[in-house]
């Protein structure tokens, strides 16, 4: 049985809203990514402006995309 690989959790700041619920976050530790919203946070309507402060999940293989699943207050 081959253990799936686990996201990477990091945090950082929404620096613009694109189309399609994508956004562009700035990384505390450095890099820009792109990043789309995860189904639950669209389930429950939780909206996300420039400016909040957001928890992201890196695929291991791709560091450049993400999926945000926290939206701190």
């Amino acid at each position: 049985m081959v253990k799936s690989e686990e996201p990477l959790e990091v945090e950082g700041v929404v620096m613009q809203a694109l189309a399609n619920t994508r956004f562009r976050v700035q990384l505390d530790d450095g890099p820009m990514v792109m990043a789309h919203v995860a189904g639950k946070m669209r389930k429950h309507f939780i909206r996300i402006v420039p400016g909040d402060r957001v928890r992201v999940e890196l695929s291991p293989y791709d560091l450049t995309k993400g999926r945000i699943t926290f939206r701190e207050r």
